[in-house]
């Protein structure tokens, strides 16, 4: 930024030009890119609006995780494995979850696939 300047001064300035800027509480920022997912732990977030324009300023812990990674492991909730058990009489965890994965989360082909499609 501008060296020798206090904050106030600056923020002063800046609302002079008709620029506002304000801080979000968030626990995380999660941008979904075509090749890649980039996830930000612990990030200062300031919204910025100027001339009737809004923009963002994401400061923080940055990891990302590459696409084939995200279309290889379909999120399984306890709730879904819950779900296709009971339909299917299953009590093997590990097996519903398994057939939950191999059909990429989808509910209805896991309990067709473990025979409870009746």
């Amino acid at each position: 930024m501008m060296p020798n300047i206090d904050p106030r001064t600056l923020k002063s300035m800046m609302a002079k030009m008709g620029i506002k800027s304000s801080e979000i509480q968030a626990t995380s920022v999660t941008i979904e890119c075509p090749d890649r997912k980039i996830v930000i732990e612990n990030p200062q977030v300031t919204q910025i609006e100027a001339q009737g324009a809004l923009s963002f300023q994401i400061a923080g812990d940055v990891s990302e995780t590459p696409k084939e990674e995200l279309e290889s492991k379909p999120e399984v909730t306890d709730e879904d494995i819950e779900l296709v058990a009971s339909k299917t009489g299953i009590s093997d965890k590990e097996k519903v979850r398994e057939a939950l994965e191999k059909n990429n989360g989808d509910i209805a082909a896991a309990i067709m696939e473990l025979g409870g499609g009746d």
